[in-house]
């Protein structure tokens, strides 16, 4: 198993990517804080993972609520005494709005959960990780985040800043033990479309001019998983303040 005993925290873990990657990382071993908005489903994850012989949690933690990730840190390390892997997956979307029809609500929405989520989870666990010598952060970026034209504006703005705060903590913290990359994945079947809202046709156009370069069939949640697996355990010791694409190549176009 390649994360024995590791203690893990999973924001957005109740569907989609999230899910994949607490499960998968139950079933390598690591006891997993299973936090994301919804409670039912979280509990769904939690029971999945238990009656296979895994090690879950859960924890209702909104990601734009410092207290509640606060409590999601000191909840992962009271309950099982460490704090080893944090994945920041809990994001949404903006509709492909453009920046002529975004308005400041939603683009202050999007930044606020995409960007500066993933900023106070870090922020909030790095003592645990510098404290106990070493820890390792997965940030789940997008396409959006290499490329101008996977995304709308606001999603891609805040993907882009995913990338570089990945880049600086990794930096930053390596001397520390503390390992930080992100993933870019391209189009996956996960519920995270119904955060869309109002779409925008004009900017899902120029989404779909390059949407074609991708593998024909579906993407499975999985598929991301497996490099967040790579990332968070000893087969990445030398993977530091990265990006890796996982996207069948859309972002080569």
């Amino acid at each position: 198993m390649k994360l024995l005993n590791k203690v893990a925290i999973v924001t957005g873990a109740a569907s989609g990517v999230g899910r994949a990657i607490a499960e998968l990382y139950a079933q390598e071993g690591a006891k997993v804080v299973v936090a994301d908005l919804n409670e039912q489903a979280i509990a769904a994850v939690v029971d999945g993972i238990n009656q296979a012989g895994g090690i879950a949690i859960g924890v209702v933690a909104n990601v734009m609520n410092e207290y509640e990730i606060q409590a999601m840190v000191e909840k992962a390390a009271n309950e099982f005494g460490s704090v080893d892997i944090l994945v920041n997956n809990a994001g949404i979307m903006d509709g492909f709005r453009l920046i002529e029809t975004i308005e400041d609500d939603l683009w202050e929405r999007v930044l606020n959960i995409n960007l500066s989520g993933p900023m106070r989870a870090i922020r909030k666990a790095l003592p645990f990780m510098l404290k106990q010598g070493g820890g390792v952060i997965v940030n789940i970026a997008s396409a959006a985040g290499i490329t101008g034209g996977k995304g709308g504006v606001a999603y891609t703005a805040a993907k882009h800043g995913v990338v570089g705060l990945t880049k600086n903590v990794g930096y930053t913290y390596a001397k520390s033990g503390i390992r930080c990359n992100a993933i870019a994945p391209g189009g996956v079947r996960t519920n995270i479309g119904s955060s869309m809202g109002n779409i925008d046709m004009a900017g899902m156009q120029t989404f779909r001019e390059g949407a074609g370069t991708q593998r024909s069939e579906a993407v499975d949640p999985i598929e991301i998983a497996t490099v967040a697996l790579f990332l968070a355990s000893e087969d990445s010791r030398f993977v530091n303040g990265t990006v890796i694409a996982a996207d069948g190549g859309w972002t080569a176009y």
